[in-house]
């Protein structure tokens, strides 16, 4: 076993400790359907703790995401493992990505409210681990930690003089720890290849990731997605129409005139002009 694998594992066991500890409830290990949540699952199964599987379903994951999450959860209950997909909501409502677009505009690379809603809410007051990892943006290396604590949002590294600070400090929200923060994605799928992990199959189709379809982080491979997926393709061209049609009926300004525009002027990433115009997630 590597160093990586260990010190995934004892953070896993820790997390478990501080779960059962301070919410008295199991451990929860995020689940994309993804490689970083399926390499975070086996560690899981291996750390030999008391833990439940959720996804967060966001409405405009594939086709293939979507049933792999399905057959992984089959499996991992057959095994005694709880999971739980998480439908998404919105002040109350049920919601979609194509029915807040009205509201909130494009999610882009610089407003990314469909996190927030989407993938954010699972785990609330809970103790939460996540496949996040810091070789995925430089944002996260500056900002998330192995161990993030509560509402205060205080981050400490997992070292025994760390842990005595995070385990004095009252704990407020929700707890979440990364256990493969450090980890590169050479890390990632070395692990899965020598383990035989089943991953989703969108890798083997070119993926190198498996998002919502016309996530604005995939930039121009969202070409891509598109051709493969052209209903949502005609989801988002429908949903921007109708936001046209919301600020025209409140008396505000927009620089579009049609849903083909704003698609265009979405796809080429222009993301910083007339953002601030949208409303905030509330």
């Amino acid at each position: 076993m590597s160093d990586l694998e260990q010190t995934a594992i004892k953070r896993l066991q820790y997390a478990s400790e501080i779960s059962a500890q301070y919410y008295n409830a199991p451990l929860i290990v995020t689940y994309s359907g993804g490689k970083d949540s399926e390499v975070l699952l086996e560690l899981a199964r291996r750390a030999e703790i008391d833990f439940e599987a959720q996804h967060n379903h966001t409405t405009a994951d594939a086709p293939e995401t979507v049933r792999h999450v399905r057959e992984t959860f089959r499996r991992l209950e057959l095994g005694g493992i709880p999971c739980k997909v998480n439908l998404p909501r919105y002040k109350g409502q049920t919601a979609s990505i194509w029915g807040l677009i009205p509201s909130f505009g494009p999610p882009t690379r610089i407003f990314r409210w469909c996190c927030k809603i989407f993938k954010e809410t699972g785990g609330k007051n809970r103790c939460v681990t996540t496949g996040v990892r810091w070789d995925e943006s430089t944002g996260r290396k500056a900002n998330r930690g192995a161990l993030e604590a509560g509402r205060d949002n205080l981050f400490f590294d997992d070292n025994d003089e760390s842990r005595k600070d995070f385990e004095a400090c009252p704990i407020k929200g929700t707890t979440t720890i990364n256990p493969i923060i450090e980890w590169k994605n050479s890390d990632v799928w070395s692990f899965a290849r020598s383990e035989h992990l089943c991953m989703n199959p969108l890798y083997k189709c070119g993926f190198s990731r498996v998002g919502c379809v016309g996530c604005p982080m995939a930039q121009k491979h969202r070409y891509d997605e598109f051709r493969r997926y052209p209903k949502y393709e005609l989801n988002y061209r429908l949903a921007f129409g109708r936001m046209i049609e919301r600020r025209k009926a409140l008396g505000k300004t927009t620089q579009w005139e049609t849903a083909d525009e704003v698609f265009d002027w979405w796809m080429e990433d222009k993301n910083l002009d007339g953002q601030i115009e949208f409303e905030g997630v509330k």
